[in-house]
């Protein structure tokens, strides 16, 4: 793993240095460049937590990925550049789902005069790090917010826009193997979001443009569209288009996803 090779990735082009400045731009850096996206859980490909897995597969191969990959190959370039990074783990969705949500989740704090949180994986979320401090964070044109739920957790909401509402943190380190467990049953279970259908997310200087299964998607402050996606050629071309990602193979999935989208939602688009 070379960091030299992130950073082109990205697309930075400063000399890093273990400050705010730093921190925020390759933060954004990294989500104008990299995707969220679940494609190689939808191809039923292996996947882990490791830094390795991520490296290889957001940079070695320019794909995107999901929190484990984002966050994971984030954390580790900021600790390349000297930063103090805690990896946390996240629970989207903790109060509907209770135990099961423990770890479906990865998110960075960063210490620098005070601690921020960092993270590049939740798809539509933040575009550049904010204080670990309670209270209302605009960023980008878009309303977050922080909130201590008790003693042991906090709270991120996502903006008004967003797709998942929420999740909550806790500021311990987190545990490897308890995030690799929660992540093997996320890209097996037929329970998990990540099973059911394409999940892709990228942030574009003027807002989101985002695939939910067979629907397109964008987004910006105040206002969001959508459309359908016709054919397999059509989604197989937003891919390479929208997000930099050329995998011909998601057209063998394209029944799979149009019966999904059917069962889910019939033909409604909104």
């Amino acid at each position: 793993m070379d960091l030299d090779a992130y950073l082109a990735r990205i697309g930075y082009t400063g000399t890093p240095r273990a400050d705010l400045e730093t921190l925020t731009a390759i933060h954004r850096a990294h989500l104008l460049a990299i995707p969220y996206e679940n494609l190689d859980v939808q191809l039923q490909r292996p996947g882990d937590v490791t830094v390795q897995h991520a490296f290889d597969k957001l940079v070695t191969r320019r794909r995107g990925g999901w929190c484990y990959e984002m966050n994971g190959l984030l954390g580790w370039a900021l600790g390349e550049i000297g930063f103090k990074v805690t990896r946390m783990a996240g629970a989207v969705g903790r109060t509907e789902r209770g135990d099961i949500s423990l770890g479906n989740h990865l998110v960075l704090r960063v210490d620098l005069d005070r601690p921020y949180i960092a993270d590049v994986g939740f798809g539509d979320g933040v575009l550049e790090p904010i204080p670990l401090a309670a209270g209302d964070h605009r960023v980008a044109g878009y309303d977050f917010s922080l909130e201590q739920v008790d003693a042991d957790w906090w709270r991120f909401h996502n903006h008004a826009l967003g797709g998942a509402p929420y999740f909550d943190f806790t500021l311990e380190t987190a545990s490897d193997l308890e995030l690799n467990t929660t992540c093997q049953w996320l890209r097996t279970s037929p329970e998990s979001i990540f099973t059911m259908f394409p999940i892709v997310q990228r942030h574009t200087p003027d807002g989101l443009v985002i695939i939910l299964g067979r629907t397109l998607r964008r987004i910006r402050p105040g206002e969001r569209t959508q459309t359908l996606i016709e054919t397999a050629d059509d989604f197989v071309d937003i891919l390479t288009r929208e997000f930099g990602v050329d995998l011909p193979e998601m057209q063998a999935l394209w029944p799979a996803i149009c019966a999904k989208h059917e069962e889910l939602f019939g033909e409604k688009t909104d």
